[in-house]
């Protein structure tokens, strides 16, 4: 709607015809029903006993998950205020790894008590300070959680354990998983801190769960550029080049006369000498395994296949870059420069076929610094699942490790913060006390969601469990598949990293309070 204002008795028009304003109470409305529509897409997938959510898109391709950043990235969101809480979920993400849906679900509970405070009148600047003391109080309440105990390898494990919990896993249990998990992170952890990055997922179909691997090394999409190379070296020393190895051409096109049999002879020679000795360059170096990103000529593959040497070619700069990190290698870009200080190390590299695909393994030696999760599953959602929910723990745990902080999972960090907030509240005057509540009611979404989920009454265990907090100071809803209880979560192995709680209160009060800041939206077509 074109906007108008008058000067000297005549309209000036400010925004163009094609524009559309929405102001006031209506630009509050409609923004915070996005947000609370968006954290309503995902709440039902919160904790062990979530449900999974089908997503489709326009091409047929269909993923099937409950993670919360994955809902919220393949849905076609096209609100901007909606877009904040996908903002969330990938801070969330990106951040710390898991949480995704408890801080997408507490950005929309924060919307609305804040809905419920504009109806009464408070302004927006009275909920927004509320909401900042509030999510200190919150912070402080989650220092106070932190176990006394060191973080080690079975609490870490514990940790997840219960990120995995309820995802999907395939024909393993969590715990079997967490194992695996917990080996890889030890694997790259040092009196540096956790090397996250050195820690890679690749996923595989074609069997069962079961055969899922922890593997010391890296493994990459490539085939030998040859059939008749070794399927096996041991003791590897590795070249990584960025060197094509076939025949010359120039940069400019050129036409050659030739005007006999002697001369083409001549000619193929050549060429044939010129391949040779690419090859023959690589064999007196002593590489044994050869990684290029550029193009190998079947010829020089036929050479060096002769000599036992094992060649990938074309390789991806971003794999090239893993094996010369994992192996110590050098990339050369030239082969006249090769020598055997640029090499790296591995104890193997192997190749192996699974069904129609032929994977590459460098394990051991030097390689070994970097370590590779081999997801496997039989369907491709199988193994897609799987993999986030093996990621999630695989950040998390890292996580823990790195911090050596743990709080209470199962909704008892919550309760906890919740009932933190209330008490301090009494202390604050004026309407921002309202708002410092409202935080605290939105922060009980956790547990009454993860209370709904297993099939309780929410108001019933919310009350059950601000009791038991009361009377014991750590209550949780336990729950083992069949029945559920309240009860110390760390007694049963329920425990979350401490950054987890914090940055997913942090980013939702971020989010939250922005959104309830605007008053005024302008879009222009």
């Amino acid at each position: 709607m074109a906007q108008q204002r008058r000067m000297g008795g005549q309209p000036m028009f400010i925004l163009s015809e094609d524009s559309q304003r929405t102001e006031g109470r209506d630009a509050q409305s409609s923004n915070i029903m996005a947000g609370k529509a968006v954290a309503e897409a995902v709440r039902t997938t919160l904790g062990p006993r979530g449900m999974d959510k089908m997503l489709v898109d326009s091409s047929g391709e269909v993923v099937i998950t409950n993670d919360g950043a994955t809902i919220l990235n393949e849905m076609d969101i096209e609100h901007p205020a909606a877009q904040m809480i996908v903002e969330v979920a990938d801070t969330q993400e990106e951040e710390v790894g898991d949480g995704t849906t408890t801080a997408a679900v507490i950005a929309g509970n924060l919307l609305a008590e804040a809905e419920d405070l504009l109806d009464q009148d408070v302004h927006a600047t009275t909920i927004v300070e509320g909401y900042h003391e509030a999510a200190r109080i919150a912070l402080e309440a989650i220092d106070e959680q932190v176990l006394e105990a060191d973080v080690d390898e079975e609490l870490l494990r514990q940790v997840a354990e219960s990120s995995m919990t309820g995802k999907g896993t395939g024909g393993l249990t969590p715990a079997q998983l967490a194992e695996t998990v917990v080996r890889a992170i030890d694997h790259v952890a040092d009196d540096d801190g956790v090397r996250r990055d050195d820690v890679s997922l690749y996923t595989q179909i074609g069997a069962s769960t079961s055969a899922t691997d922890l593997i010391e090394g890296i493994v990459i999409d490539e085939e030998p550029a040859h059939e008749a190379m070794p399927s096996t070296v041991e003791d590897a020393d590795i070249a990584i080049l960025d060197v094509a190895l076939e025949v010359r051409t120039g940069e400019i096109d050129a036409e050659y006369s030739i005007d006999s049999i002697d001369q083409l002879n001549a000619a193929l020679d050549h060429e044939e000498q010129e391949l040779r000795g690419y090859a023959e360059e690589i064999v007196d170096s002593g590489a044994d395994v050869v990684f290029t990103t550029a193009d190998v000529d079947d010829r020089v593959a036929s050479f060096l296949a002769n000599e036992g040497v094992l060649v990938f070619a074309d390789l991806k700069k971003k794999d090239a870059r893993k094996i010369a990190s994992a192996t110590g290698a050098k990339r050369v870009g030239a082969l006249a420069d090769l020598t055997a200080d640029d090499f790296g190390h591995a104890d193997r590299v192997r190749t192996d076929t699974f069904g129609d695909d032929e994977l590459a393994f460098v394990e051991g030696g030097a390689a070994a610094e970097a370590v590779t999760v081999f997801v496997r599953g039989g369907t491709d959602h199988v193994v897609d699942e799987l993999e986030r929910a093996v990621g999630d723990a695989l950040d998390v745990v890292a996580t823990a490790r790195d911090s050596g902080e743990v709080v209470p999972g199962a909704g008892a960090s919550e309760i906890a913060i919740a009932d933190k907030i209330r008490a301090e509240a009494a202390g604050i005057e004026g309407r921002k006390q309202l708002a410092v509540t409202a935080f605290a009611d939105a922060i009980d979404v956790v547990p009454r969601t993860l209370a709904a989920n297993t099939g309780r009454d929410p108001i019933d265990a919310l009350v059950d469990l601000r009791a038991a907090h009361e009377a014991e100071g750590r209550a949780g809803l336990i729950t083992d598949g069949e029945t559920v209880t309240i009860d110390d979560p760390v007694d049963f192995g329920v425990v979350d990293p401490a950054d987890v709680k914090r940055e997913a209160i942090e980013s939702a009060a971020e989010a939250a309070t922005m959104i309830a800041r605007i008053d005024d939206v302008i879009a222009a077509e």
